[in-house]
């Protein structure tokens, strides 16, 4: 058998998907020399130009594009590249299967008019969300949180007054329930939620039954315009599963490398990213039972790494178990599942693992698998990436996932 590969590295590090580059590139072309009907954009300084939408001005870096939604309807609104976006995105996103990684950028969309001013601040995601008359504003940050908080308060937001985010309220008629993130058979999952009109065709011609959900992280890429508890109730009452993806902070010897918020302080870090991926989740009606997968990235195995994310995840498990959801983890046969299964009597393994090996075979038994670990429907393989599919006349870029997930038991089999 070849050896494992690394899953995710190439979209991840910048070394892939040049379609989406190029793609972005082009928009970019475009977009910057004006941002069209619903608003403009104007140099004020060397470093600076303003950016107007909808009657709010923002002053942002010269050098970050201009991206009119309106006028490029399949750009992809991403958080891992300095960019303002204006508007809301088509129907049919051209984004790349997945990217991860968290820079400083804005994306200014329509909300009714007479919307108060109000600004929350989700610290264990760097993310702000904003609203004014007539806008809605989500201004993710990585290192530069100073930057986005200039930016927003050039335009009057309240910046100074920001409160800490707190879950939605969602009504009892769009909560799923826990089997909603059950499945056996074949999955697929994307950067970025599609939209209704999408997973119907799909559902309709593909031979996928269950789809991954980015639902947040402090590394997650991909904005998710169309990802609501009302979408995750419609697409659950037509027939789909989910398999829900958290992309918390990885290792320091990730293949995401500086793009990436790194693990610092494992503990504090492992039971924040539970917190913050339930109050997410309970958000998109996805509640007590969920299985909740962390997405942790190849990485280089050994002495504080290898300390660093077993620490990271066992603390993510615990605190998943404290508040009634179910741990899953995703990570390469040849990173994390390598230190789960060597260390699997001295740490608390997550329930589920979503183990990544690009060989084409969908099976969910692997070499790198014992048989007695996550044994009883505990188990995804990730055994294809980065593929486009076409189904119904909808093309989707995608990962190919084996699922054999059940309402197994609270702990792996094989583990006391």
């Amino acid at each position: 058998m070849s050896a494992p590969r690394p899953p995710r590295t190439p979209a991840r590090n910048g070394r892939r998907a040049p379609r989406a580059l190029a793609t972005l590139t082009a928009v970019t072309a475009c977009a910057v020399l004006g941002a069209a009907a619903p608003g403009g954009a104007r140099a004020t300084t060397d470093d600076t130009r303003t950016v107007t939408y909808r009657g709010h001005t923002f002053t942002v870096p010269a050098a970050w594009p201009v991206i009119d939604l309106a006028e490029h309807p399949t750009a992809c609104v991403r958080f891992d590249r300095h960019a303002v976006y204006l508007g809301t995105p088509g129907e049919r996103q051209d984004c790349p299967a997945r990217a991860l990684g968290r820079t400083e950028s804005l994306w200014v969309q329509p909300a009714a008019a007479g919307t108060k001013s109000a600004v929350t601040e989700n610290r264990t995601a760097r993310l702000y969300r904003a609203t004014a008359d007539q806008i809605a504003v989500t201004a993710p940050y990585g290192r530069d949180r100073e930057t986005i908080r200039r930016v927003l308060d050039s335009a009057g937001l309240p910046i100074a007054a920001a409160r800490a985010e707190k879950p939605g309220e969602v009504p009892a008629a769009l909560t799923v329930p826990a089997v909603a993130s059950t499945h056996r058979g074949r999955g697929f999952d994307a950067c970025t939620a599609p939209s209704r009109s999408s997973m119907n065709a799909w559902k309709s011609a593909s031979p996928y039954g269950a789809i991954g959900i980015y639902i947040g992280g402090v590394n997650r890429a991909c904005g998710q315009p169309r990802l609501t508890a009302p979408w995750v109730q419609a697409q659950y009452t037509n027939g789909w599963r989910f398999f829900p993806l958290y992309v918390g902070p990885q290792s320091a010897a990730s293949s995401c490398g500086d793009a990436c918020a790194p693990i610092t302080d494992p503990v504090p870090q492992g039971r924040e990213a539970a917190e913050d991926a339930v109050a997410q989740a309970s958000t998109l009606g996805l509640g007590q039972g969920t299985v909740i997968y962390n997405d942790l990235e190849q990485y280089a195995r050994g002495g504080s790494a290898t300390a660093q994310v077993l620490g990271y995840l066992e603390a993510w498990t615990k605190r998943l178990h404290d508040l009634g959801y179910r741990s899953g983890a995703y990570g390469s046969v040849s990173s994390l599942v390598a230190d789960l299964v060597a260390n699997a009597k001295r740490t608390t393994l997550p329930d589920v693992i979503h183990f990544a090996r690009w060989n084409d075979d969908s099976g969910t038994d692997d070499p790198a698998l014992p048989a007695a670990l996550w044994a009883d429907h505990q188990r995804i393989h990730q055994y294809a990436g980065n593929r486009r599919e076409s189904y119904g006349g909808v093309t989707i870029n995608i990962d190919r996932n084996q699922l054999d997930v059940g309402a197994g038991p609270s702990r792996p089999a094989g583990v006391s």
